[in-house]
């Protein structure tokens, strides 16, 4: 098989990036369809729209109602042709990105621009977008025909989001390498249509270095509400290496793990990458990771505040038959779990994921 690697055209980071826009943006368009909340307009409209208009550029924004849903996708697309619109900027967290990236490809595949305003997942460098239903479930996976055409991220706003979205991130990048290894080691074809290249098994290991000798203080620094250079090193491991690595090295079973939770009402309230973060324990369970990898792992955790016990994902009473649900999700045949191993069956993956509460509870019993 071949090898293959996704990526977006360009990637820009840096304090106050978001007073370069225009200058990012010169060869993309003309007329800018911004999508963003209302908050996010308040917050960074002028800048935005001031930093377009420098370069004579044409600005139309527009209000993202909450949800990425079908129906929020066509409505957009619609004021984006009527607006006559040449380009789509998406900027927000992950449900506008992935709204802005369907709108521009639905629309023919439109130059997209993706501003984030938080570091809580690898959404915005990838060429995927997640769509749900009105209940907020998952109702499908968008492919692009292209990665974003920019992803400008802005650490000075990052540094005064919320810090339980930042450490989420590092959930969700804590995935990258285990899962792109086990797929390496599988021959895994992944979303880039190939096998994982040699940049990509080297991007996916940095970025799970990155996060182990940066995380902690990157994390300190946002609860003061302080920039750091620390988180420089964070946000580039959640954002870039985590959505390069993952779309073109492969998902394995903490993905899978992440989502079979959907079935387990009292984790409803966890963000994504908390709730892979414990699908990362439970994926070292199943793979019968060593002491040594487990301590590391445990200790990380422990340090950025993710969660290493069913409890701390609100799962506070365990009842067999939801857990077992949620295995069963983790296992279908169109999930990632396949990835670690053909042979995986939904009881391996339910005492996995005991096993990991288990290992979790002693930890914190220490």
């Amino acid at each position: 098989m071949s090898i293959a690697m996704k990526a977006p055209g360009r990637y820009v980071q840096g304090f106050g990036e978001r007073k370069k826009l225009g200058q990012s943006v010169k060869k993309l368009g003309s007329t800018f369809y911004v999508l963003c909340s209302p908050g996010g307009r308040r917050r960074f409209g002028e800048e935005i729209e001031q930093s377009l208009t420098e370069q004579e550029k044409t600005v139309v924004f527009a209000e993202f109602h909450g949800e990425a849903t079908k129906a929020e996708v066509f409505a957009h697309m619609d004021a984006c042709k009527a607006a006559g619109c040449d380009a789509v900027i998406g900027m927000g967290g992950g449900k506008v990105i992935d709204t802005a990236k369907t709108v521009a490809e639905n629309l023919g595949g439109l130059p997209c621009i993706i501003i984030p305003t938080v570091a809580s997942n690898d959404a915005p460098c990838s060429g995927v977008a997640v769509l749900y239903n009105e209940q907020g479930v998952v109702v499908k996976a968008v492919m692009m025909r292209r990665n974003p055409d920019l992803v400008l991220v802005d650490t000075e706003i990052l540094s005064k989001a919320p810090a339980r979205l930042l450490s989420a991130g590092m959930g969700d990048a804590l995935s990258t390498w285990f899962e792109a290894e086990a797929c390496r080691k599988n021959g895994v074809k992944t979303m880039a249509r190939g096998q994982e290249t040699e940049t990509v098994a080297m991007m996916s290991r940095l970025c799970y270095d990155l996060l182990l000798r940066y995380g902690p203080e990157a994390l300190d620094g946002v609860k003061r509400g302080e920039y750091t250079p620390a988180l420089e090193k964070v946000v580039e491991a959640n954002i870039l290496l985590s959505g390069v690595g993952f779309e073109s090295g492969g998902l394995a079973a903490a993905h899978a793990i992440n989502d079979g939770f959907a079935q387990e009402p009292q984790a409803h309230g966890m963000y994504h990458g908390e709730k892979v973060a414990f699908g990362v324990l439970t994926q070292l369970v199943l793979q019968k990771a060593d002491a040594q990898t487990l301590e590391e792992v445990l200790g990380f955790l422990a340090r950025v505040e993710l969660p290493m016990t069913l409890a701390q994902l609100g799962i506070t009473e365990i009842r067999e038959e939801t857990l077992r649900k949620v295995a069963e999700a983790a296992c279908v045949p169109t999930q990632s779990t396949k990835n670690l191993s053909p042979d995986i069956t939904a009881e391996d993956v339910y005492q996995a994921l005991l096993e990991a509460d288990r290992i979790g509870r002693e930890y914190l019993a220490r």
